[in-house]
């Protein structure tokens, strides 16, 4: 067998697992529990009270909106909302098969160089970033290049996410406040009327209605949300930064195993590799 012949046999096949966007059960699980836990805790109280109120709804659903929108920018507001239904549809990442085809790339320009890397585009364009990423490689760019673009991607993506992501702490801080200011229209009201006592019980119940409201937003939905955005963001960055590694070590010709600890010391323990055992 010719030496050409060994050198193709040894070559690996690349099979880049694609992030695929799905609904994510546990939050899906999580915002449906609480809101049972909180409807049931009601449906089992021993009094008759209504605990809708639509002007109570309307402060502080709208009102949370239009004061977080206050702190924004249109140009901020707009680009977010897109990231903000990662906290629901996220997409689902298998790290220690992303680092595995990293160190398949990587095992394939070592021994048949960067151009040959063109052959594997279709397997690339699983991953955005990693197509350009590899592109930027075959094309000679140097190493100075090649971190300095690749790191404002990762960058600007990151600071993308966690602009999404305080929006929503904003809005969880924002939702209590407006729920009090409710509260405190709905107490204006009452006291106006108290020469009426039978409408003095009533009243308040509906005054505190808005504190209510705004309790489960903030506490419920808002941080949560925010919380697993940030969640979403630092995977992201994780899986970039693999690619990032990556596209460095092939350039600079560093030894695979070289690569595999530098991976290995981005993911935890349960998802590390050993690629050359």
């Amino acid at each position: 067998m010719s030496a050409d012949a060994n050198i193709n046999a040894n070559i690996p096949n690349v099979s880049v697992p694609r992030a695929v966007s799905r609904p994510d059960l546990v939050t899906i699980f999580g915002l449906l529990l609480s809101f049972g836990l909180i409807v049931g805790a009601i449906a089992m109280g021993q009094s008759d009270a209504k605990f809708f109120n639509l002007p109570s709804v309307l402060i502080v659903i709208l009102g949370t909106m239009t004061a977080t929108s206050i702190s924004y920018t249109g140009a901020e507001l707009l680009p977010s909302m897109g990231v903000i239904t990662k906290s629901i549809f996220r997409p689902v990442r298998n790290f220690s098969a992303l680092a595995t085809s990293m160190m398949d790339l990587t095992t394939i320009a070592r021994k048949k160089g960067l151009l040959y890397l063109s052959n594997y585009e279709k397997e690339t364009t699983k991953e955005p970033f990693l197509r350009q990423a590899m592109g930027i490689v075959i094309d000679g760019y140097n190493v100075q290049d090649v971190q300095r673009i690749l790191q404002q991607e990762i960058d600007v993506e990151e600071e993308r996410q966690k602009r999404a992501a305080s929006i929503l702490r904003r809005a969880s801080e924002v939702a209590p406040a407006m729920g009090l200011i409710g509260t405190l229209v709905g107490l204006v009201q009452m006291l106006a009327n108290l020469e009426n006592p039978d409408t003095i019980g009533p009243a308040m119940a509906v005054a505190l209605l808005t504190t209510f409201y705004g309790a489960i937003l903030g506490t419920v939905v808002m941080a949560p949300l925010a919380a697993k955005i940030e969640k979403t963001a630092a995977d992201d960055v994780t899986a970039k930064t693999m690619v990032l590694k990556t596209a460095l070590s092939m350039i600079s010709q560093e030894n695979p195993r070289n690569l595999e600890m530098l991976i290995n010391s981005l993911l935890p323990p349960s998802q590390r590799i050993r690629y050359f055992d």
